[in-house]
């Protein structure tokens, strides 16, 4: 879905042309990108069904840089929407027709490695892989590794709290950053945490990991770096069916056992990525579910006896041991690539993130089916079944516009019955405007009054990542009694000057 402003008038071009100008003053040379052509990288971001030019992109390379932008938009009261990579699947940083793109890339450095205090100390531009590498030769990594982590930026990992195959064991973002810089609307530059592992006061680095760009810009992120563990191993399991399969993780957790990460993949997931990556995944499954343990040898050698004979009581068919790193790199090779799988098979595709309680896997996956038979829609769940986090692909091909329009009603569909099982409505991917409009079937008015006065108290003019998470927007000095739009905003929120 492509979204356009109407034919602009002499007066909003003008003000266009002063915006520009203006942010040329303040970020020189290539640093502003103004024409439509050179514009069109920006327009979406990993919810590719949605488009939308901005009305500028500004790239800053420094603190200062960031500070002057948003005061001056903040002073001319202008929208402005930060953005990273660009891997949000949410539409986190779908562009406003009349806001700045304000493009944190230029932000690509590592600025300290502490071995001592086992910290990174990076700019929010750098990829989350290469924090990683980075220290990989002294035997370190960081641990929350979404399946982008190639592309996708630590400031994004921040903005969505972001986690992955490892964050059963290790935890989301939140559970691995120390301490952040953050610039204000205002302008004002505030350092949150820092090397030390917890601070005093109210926990402000908890408000803003998560926040989807809504509350402040990240210019520099401290990040908590791990030891890589003596041992890893993984186990390849196949069950004849999805129920089988979620049966066996709810057993290996609650017998005390909690594995790095448990993955699990449904039949047309297994099919999609072993026609891909060849990784020797068996065909003859319903359900895979990939578990890895890891620590001291002796203990992962036990543990996953242990797990291995979980699997046999609930009824697995296949059981592959990986005996070298390289065997385990391979049983991971297919899951890593499930979304560039499917996008050899699909024109499109929407990936869905709720959270549901794991005992409920069984239940959740039975209905999912149902809902694709009644959509017409091919559907390859792969998830982070350890946590109960949810991604289902739903196929679809966006030039036939019923398909996208059942495509998303299916979407809405997956997301509600999350909420209907106990679940939640995201676990990683953020709500942006994918889940905008359906905050309310979690959440009632008075939650997401709450919510909104803690961004009015750090964005009162309502400048930054506007239209996105809430479906109402309120004025800051009369929250819960006057609506600005008295209602459901348009889908999404393109406000005019």
């Amino acid at each position: 879905m492509t979204l356009r402003m109407p034919e602009a008038d002499g007066a909003v071009l003008a003000r266009r042309e002063k915006i520009v100008a203006a942010l040329r003053h303040i970020v020189p040379g290539e640093g502003v990108i103004a024409g439509e052509r050179e514009m069109k990288p920006f327009e979406t971001d990993g919810l590719t069904a949605y488009h939308q030019l901005p009305m500028v992109v500004v790239l800053p390379e420094t603190t200062e840089q960031v500070a002057q932008v948003l005061r001056y938009c903040h002073d001319e009261g202008i929208r402005v929407v930060p953005r990273g990579a660009g891997t949000s699947l949410s539409g986190g940083a779908l562009p406003l027709a009349d806001g700045v793109l304000l493009g944190m890339a230029k932000f690509n450095r590592i600025r300290e490695i502490d071995f001592a205090n086992r910290i990174v100390v990076a700019e929010p531009g750098v990829t989350n892989l290469a924090i990683s590498n980075a220290v990989a030769a002294e035997g370190f990594y960081y641990a929350p590794d979404p399946s982008s982590q190639l592309a996708c930026t630590i400031g994004g990992n921040i903005a969505e709290n972001s986690g992955g195959v490892h964050c059963l064991k290790y935890g989301m973002t939140v559970n691995n950053v120390l301490g952040c810089e953050i610039v204000l609307i205002t302008g004002e530059v505030l350092r949150i945490g820092g090397k030390h592992l917890d601070s005093a006061g109210y926990d402000l680095l908890g408000i803003i990991t998560g926040s989807e760009g809504l509350l402040g810009v990240v210019t520099e992120v401290t990040v908590r770096i791990l030891r890589r563990p003596e041992t890893q191993r993984a186990l390849l399991v196949g069950f004849p069916s999805s129920e089988d399969a979620g049966d066996c993780v709810s057993k290996i957790v609650s017998a005390g056992i909690i594995p790095a990460g448990i993955e699990m993949m449904d039949r047309l997931a297994i099919q999609f990525c072993e026609d891909f990556v060849h990784a020797g995944y068996p065909r003859d499954v319903e359900a895979l579910l990939i578990i890895e343990l890891d620590g001291p040898q002796a203990e992962v050698d036990h543990l996953i006896e242990g797990v291995g004979a979980i699997a046999a009581a609930c009824r697995a068919t296949t059981v592959r041991k990986s005996n070298s790193e390289a065997e385990r790199e391979v049983f991971w090779a297919g899951r890593k690539a499930a979304f560039g799988a499917v996008g050899r098979v699909s024109p499109d595709y929407f990936c869905m993130d709720g959270t549901i309680p794991r005992a409920k896997l069984p239940l959740v996956l039975s209905r999912i089916r149902e809902m694709s038979t009644k959509y017409g829609l091919r559907v390859a769940n792969v998830f982070h079944a350890g946590d109960g986090n949810l991604h289902p692909l739903i196929l679809f091909d966006a030039n036939k516009p019923e398909e996208l329009a059942r495509a998303e009603q299916f979407g809405a569909e997956v997301l509600k019955l999350c909420v209907e099982v106990g679940g939640v409505l995201t676990g990683e991917h953020g709500v942006g405007v994918e889940k905008r409009d359906l905050m309310p079937v979690m959440f009632s008015e008075t939650d997401l009054d709450q919510q909104q006065r803690l961004k009015c108290a750090f964005d009162e003019k309502g400048l930054l990542n506007p239209g996105k998470v809430f479906p109402k927007l309120h004025r800051c000095a009369e929250l819960g009694r006057m609506h600005i739009s008295g209602g459901k905003l348009p889908f999404p929120d393109i406000p005019r000057f």
